[in-house]
């Protein structure tokens, strides 16, 4: 899954992510003691786990993760200092293209989905001279690979990325800012170096959601109606089936009457049988009404409003405008905010300046009404110099004229 890490050129310039050789060899992703099992348990809360579960095998899961990380990494991006906004800078160009297969928006679709599966993301720099120079090249390492080694002060002082039973140290060094692995982890009230991600939180609503389309398809399975019963009245009404009755009348329901090939078939019973089919029960017709309530607690552990994942009953928002707005204001921006910063202040370092990575939310369709109304708020604030109007706008200072 791995192999855009490697570099297979013979070039002399040593340019090139260090775990691609632990990925040269056949690799399964496939961790040990974990999936997803067909019964009634629920699912372990391991980052692999709960992926298999919730966002391979979930389609809100995995709706809810794409739309996030989609909508995010897709936002417009402003690099600026103190001074002025960049139009051309190295770390833009990095962000551009961070790595040969990967663009913008891949890469951090990547990150953002990492964080919201995981609870963090590893993003490793590439340099082509030395730990402290510009990186050349930025890949976004997998979350359940990688393993906190703490140092003497509880900080940090490594991490480890394991495959396949082959491990590689990044040592963190002195100046942390400038390490070669940029950390960046959602809150967790309960762990000191992990973050705690969304996907773990709506594990159980994961779970309900999976079970009831299990039900779904075995009821399927079964002519899409209930079963019933069939009663042995015998001549006295008391008698009882013997043994090689009961097992020959088992084999043929299940080989004449059960699964969705037979459905509508006529039952041929024999005298003293009798068919008693059963209803749907009042649990059973709100059954579905279960699914989209978990359906719901899975959007509402996101931050994402149901009305846009089409899911029926929630009139929580006036129009699917308003519900937009409210998922970019509190979902995508924060997100986008917190990944943007570290990674901005992550790669000052290595460039040797202080730099400000953010969302431009001027160019955000999602929120030109706002921005319409905040510009006219300002620009009708005659007390205000046209430095100050700029400043609140969260835009740099006018470049000094000569």
């Amino acid at each position: 899954m791995f192999d855009f890490l490697r570099k297979t050129t013979g070039a002399a310039e040593a340019k090139a992510s260090a775990v691609g050789p632990l990925l040269a060899g056949p690799v399964s992703g496939r961790a040990t003691g974990v999936g997803v099992v067909n019964r009634a348990s629920w699912t372990a809360r391991d980052p692999v786990s709960l992926m298999r579960a919730g966002f391979l095998g979930n389609p809100v899961g995995f709706r809810v993760v794409r739309l996030i990380s989609e909508a995010a990494a897709a936002l417009p991006l402003v690099l600026q200092d103190c001074e002025r906004r960049f139009d051309a800078h190295p770390v833009m160009s990095l962000i551009r293209r961070p790595n040969p297969v990967q663009g913008k928006a891949e890469f951090l679709e990547s990150v953002y989905a990492q964080i919201l599966l995981a609870g963090n993301a590893y993003v490793e720099a590439v340099s082509a001279a030395g730990a402290a120079a510009m990186p050349v090249e930025l890949h976004v390492l997998r979350a359940d690979r990688i393993r906190v080694v703490p140092g003497p002060d509880g900080w940090p002082a490594a991490y480890d990325y394991a495959v396949g039973g082959r491990k590689h140290r990044f040592v963190m060094g002195a100046d942390a800012e400038a390490a070669p692995i940029c950390h960046i982890r959602a809150y967790h009230p309960a762990d000191d170096h992990y973050g705690l991600s969304p996907m773990e939180a709506a594990a159980t609503a994961m779970d309900v959601h999976n079970a009831a389309s299990r039900w779904s398809k075995a009821l399927l399975d079964n002519a899409a109606r209930p079963s019933g019963a069939i009663v042995f009245n015998g001549t006295d009404g008391q008698s009882r089936l013997s043994n090689d009755q009961f097992e020959r009348l088992q084999a043929e329901m299940e080989s004449h009457h059960q699964g969705a090939r037979n459905a509508g078939r006529p039952m041929l019973l024999e005298g003293g049988l009798d068919w008693k089919p059963m209803g749907f029960s009042p649990s059973d017709m709100e059954f579905h009404k279960t699914k989209e309530a978990a359906a719901r607690e899975i959007a509402l552990a996101f931050g994402v409003p149901p009305m846009l994942l089409g899911i029926p009953g929630d009139a929580t928002y006036a129009n699917y405008q308003e519900a937009n707005r409210a998922f970019y204001r509190l979902t995508v921006l924060p997100l986008a905010a917190r990944v943007t910063a570290a990674l901005g202040h992550w790669l000052s370092a290595h460039a040797g300046e202080a730099l400000d990575l953010k969302p431009d939310l001027d160019q955000v369709p999602a929120l030109a009404t706002e921005r319409d109304q905040q510009w006219r708020r300002i620009a009708g604030a005659d007390f205000l110099s046209d430095a100050e109007k700029r400043q609140l706008l969260g835009l740099p200072r006018f470049p000094e004229t000569e």
